[in-house]
């Protein structure tokens, strides 16, 4: 009776651990890519905003131009910076009218969205090599690639798919190379420069195209659109928060490309924030007193590990209390057992990435996806902890329950699931345990966590940072694993405990 209680306290209490992660829903929400330049910008455009006293958050670094747009399109964000060529390649294809900056801002609007004029720089997509390479091998257009079809280039993910990317590209110049990867934009700079790629594509205000000496190609055929840098806003912004698009209007043409190029140097080279680099822009430029002082190391690896506990314990939670009955079902079914175990290990083949990126169409952005995902990444450990517990059960126990007159239900409670009780628990720790680690993914969609730091890390090749927030998370993980032990030894007589070698 009382291992009884305390598996259902146990279950109580994981889902009590259930967290709300939604936002203020009168926030102005602003979004940005996953590099540098509109980071800084994203920062810029947050600060300005709360300087007219509406509250806003800057949801940064959440993927590329799609993720991006169809969280404009649900509302999970209400502006972000994007790009003109980008807007006509990659999101109001075969977009009809004259080319011009107002047929594009028609377009948008018949799809609820605003656009500002130009903030004063154009940032277009480039090729890139060594200007040692360059000079040997007497190439300073996109055109002069066809002599070199040995070369090897690595693109980004958003280039290798994208309208006016590698494969138009290709097309119009009809280059010859074959050896193609792919690679996170900034991890490119550092290959290029390591010399293990030979070229790959820029963005024309990168603070690395000067810091490693590399030869923009011209663009000899007129590939690419031009790219003036603009930002994106839902139309009802003007209705909810109308003092926000009007500071947004107050942006356009003042940022000029060199200093643009000047805040992408020192985020990215000086280390500077990009609170910080904004600020600094804000009280030069439009005399605006920003947010300067940045987050304390404590404090925010505290706010880290806080979001990363979050999105832990209200997966692990609604996957215990899934999955357990799950479990039940499966040791007293045979074939049903076996359909919920195939569907479980199905789930669990899927790549955490992409298993984030199909929840995003669902659930949009941010917290809710994440939970999503890393709630079906829980449910096969436990489910086949649970069936096995069960199964495992010697038959003359069982026996001896039944002729004690115990009904089924009785016999679960009683009887099966107090057994089953070591072995359900190791389930639920092995979840735990994976899900600390796959959590990190999560700042990928905008949930936050200790893979932020790692993301950003990343970016600005900065290892302290990386280990911001690796190191909180591989601790978390022993953490995690010591208190599901001493769970055990508190919650399960030591008689039923699992031996080492069982």
């Amino acid at each position: 009776m009382r291992v009884r209680r305390r598996v259902v306290l146990l279950v109580l209490l994981a889902g009590a651990t259930g967290v709300s992660c939604r936002t203020a829903p009168d926030q102005v929400r602003v979004g940005s890519k996953k590099f540098t330049e509109s980071v800084v910008l994203g920062e810029i455009v947050t600060q300005l905003v709360r300087s007219t006293g509406a509250p806003a958050e800057h949801r940064a670094q959440l993927g590329g131009t799609q993720v991006l747009w169809h969280a404009l399109l649900a509302g999970e964000i209400d502006l972000y910076p994007e790009y003109t060529g980008t807007i006509r390649e990659d999101i109001v294809k075969n977009m009809p009218g004259d080319g011009s900056d107002d047929s594009l801002r028609a377009a948008l609007a018949r799809l609820g969205v605003g656009m500002t004029g130009s903030l004063g720089f154009e940032d277009s997509y480039a090729l890139g090599m060594r200007k040692a390479d360059a000079v040997r091998l007497n190439v300073t257009r996109i055109s002069d690639l066809r002599a070199h079809p040995g070369l090897r280039l690595g693109f980004s993910e958003e280039f290798l798919h994208r309208g006016d990317g590698w494969p138009r590209l290709k097309t119009r110049y009809r280059l010859p190379q074959t050896d193609v990867r792919q690679l996170d934009h900034d991890v490119a700079y550092r290959a290029l420069a390591a010399g293990d790629i030979d070229a790959t594509d820029l963005y024309t205000t990168d603070a690395e195209i000067p810091y490693y000496r590399l030869e923009v190609l011209a663009d000899d055929l007129g590939h690419f659109p031009n790219y003036r840098a603009v930002l994106l806003y839902r139309s009802d912004l003007l209705r909810r928060v109308p003092s926000t698009v009007a500071a947004l209007r107050a942006l356009q043409g003042r940022i000029a490309v060199d200093e643009m190029q000047r805040l992408n140097a020192r985020v990215k080279l000086e280390h500077v924030s990009e609170r910080a680099a904004a600020s600094d822009f804000l009280a030069t430029t439009l005399r605006i007193e920003g947010e300067r002082v940045s987050e304390r190391r404590g404090r925010r690896v505290g706010r880290y590990v806080v979001e990363h506990l979050a999105l832990v314990l209200a997966s692990l939670s609604a996957a215990i209390v899934v999955a357990i009955p799950l479990g039940i079902a499966a040791a007293r079914r045979r074939r049903l057992g076996a359909a919920i175990l195939a569907l479980a290990g199905i789930v669990q083949t899927i790549p955490s990435l992409a298993l984030l990126v199909f929840m995003i169409p669902l659930l949009g952005i941010g917290t809710a996806p994440a939970v999503a995902a890393l709630f079906l990444y829980s449910v096969l450990p436990i489910v086949r902890n649970t069936v096995s517990g069960l199964t495992g059960i010697p038959a003359s126990l069982l026996e001896s329950a039944d002729v004690l007159g115990l009904s089924s239900t009785a016999r679960l409670w009683k009887v099966e699931l107090p057994l089953a009780a070591p072995s359900i628990l190791a389930g639920i720790q092995t979840s735990a345990v994976i899900n600390v680690g796959t959590a990190t993914l999560g700042a990928l969609i905008g949930a936050g966590g200790l893979g932020q730091p790692i993301l950003t890390g990343i970016r600005l090749d900065d290892l302290s940072l990386i280990l911001e927030g690796a190191i909180p998370a591989a601790l978390l993980a022993l953490m995690v694993q010591a208190l599901f032990e001493l769970l055990g030894r508190v919650l399960i007589p030591k008689g039923l405990r699992l031996r080492p070698d069982s």
